[in-house]
């Protein structure tokens, strides 16, 4: 099942390993613009034998990056590395996404930073200001323009970041969306930003889109895991084609882990609302991932901390299943199979 291919619209995947976005605060100019490190980490794993990379989390808007070292998004000064960056990445093997993305109260930057509610992150850190009406329209303007800039570059698919306390899962939580508005209350308000950000990015993007979410949020006063499988359901009547499922982020605490501790979160918003999920979270072994698969429980497979140690990680599942694989050229004289 690993190995099967998987279509998303017009977009077909030649196996189920995904790279997961994981930020590399590697920009050390501060500029946002791709650097060599992204050019040889990231079609590294394409050659390594995944069926899809996904570029890290790309700012919208300076304001919003994790770090004044985060990749960006929100100029056309960086349209042309990025395309070059997802050429790369194709004539590597792979299929290629970017993750688009606001930090919100998390921002650790210079000047202001801004959030649904003046609620700093934790204790000692900067409080962020509320956000006004025309700032969240000002936002909202900005994924678009960053959808638009992802598509000019030539990705094959586009994932908003709507978790680990970032700004569009600090809307949708009560913990951190305190607000009196149309923005805050009800879960319907509090829906109301990711819907404008997909609604907005959908103007620009007609490809594969995906939206990461953090499942569980790790706090008694925050939303419920049917909460998340109801914003599910509405993603997927939008027209969202995947729920990227992770958890946590959102509140100053880290849960205990173990191999798949999100996995069950995947496997309850894709058989509660019906709509196609990753699984993300420590999947290390090859069994652990056809096990997935195999009993509905995701459709695809993100891989974070395991391709940042072992690139070839694909390699090495599909010696283990008696897989032959399409190699690089290069590479295609060491295949030996399995005995």
């Amino acid at each position: 099942m690993l190995f099967s291919p998987y279509t998303i619209k017009d977009l077909t995947l030649k196996n189920r390993i995904v790279m997961s976005p994981m930020s590399m605060y590697a920009c050390e100019d501060e500029s946002g613009i791709v650097q060599d490190w992204h050019r040889i980490h990231y079609p590294a794993r394409a050659i390594g034998g995944v069926g899809l990379v996904m570029v890290e989390c790309s700012a919208v808007t300076p304001q919003g990056r994790m770090s004044p070292q985060d990749l960006g998004i929100w100029g056309n000064e960086h349209t042309e590395g990025l395309k070059k960056l997802a050429s790369l990445i194709k004539d590597s093997g792979a299929a290629v996404g970017i993750q688009i993305c606001h930090a919100g109260r998390k921002a650790k930057i210079d000047g202001p930073i801004v959030a649904p509610s003046a609620i700093p992150f934790k204790e000692g850190e900067k409080t962020p200001e509320e956000l006004s009406i025309d700032q969240i329209n000002t936002i909202v303007q900005e994924f678009k323009e960053a959808a638009a800039r992802a598509k000019a570059a030539e990705f094959d698919v586009l994932e908003i970041h709507a978790a680990h306390g970032y700004l569009i899962n600090e809307f949708l939580s009560p913990v951190t969306n305190q607000r009196q508005d149309e923005y805050g209350g009800t879960v319907e308000n509090r829906f109301r930003f990711l819907k404008e950000v997909i609604e907005s990015v959908k103007t620009e993007w007609d490809g594969p889109l995906f939206v990461r979410v953090s499942a569980d949020e790790f706090d008694p006063h925050g939303n419920s895991l049917d909460n998340y499988i109801y914003y599910s359901a509405l993603m997927k009547e939008m027209g969202v084609d995947l729920i990227d499922v992770s958890a946590g982020g959102l509140v100053n605490f880290r849960p205990k882990t173990y191999p798949g501790y999100q996995v069950p979160l995947a496997d309850a918003i894709r058989n509660g609302a019906n709509v196609p999920t990753g699984a993300v979270g420590l999947i290390k072994q090859v069994g652990h991932a056809e096990e997935i698969l195999n009993n509905g429980r995701a459709d695809l497979i993100f891989l974070g901390r395991e391709l940042l140690w072992n690139p070839h990680w694909a390699y090495a599942a599909a010696q283990e299943l008696g897989v032959e694989l399409e190699l690089p050229q290069s590479y295609s004289w060491s295949w030996i199979k399995k005995l």
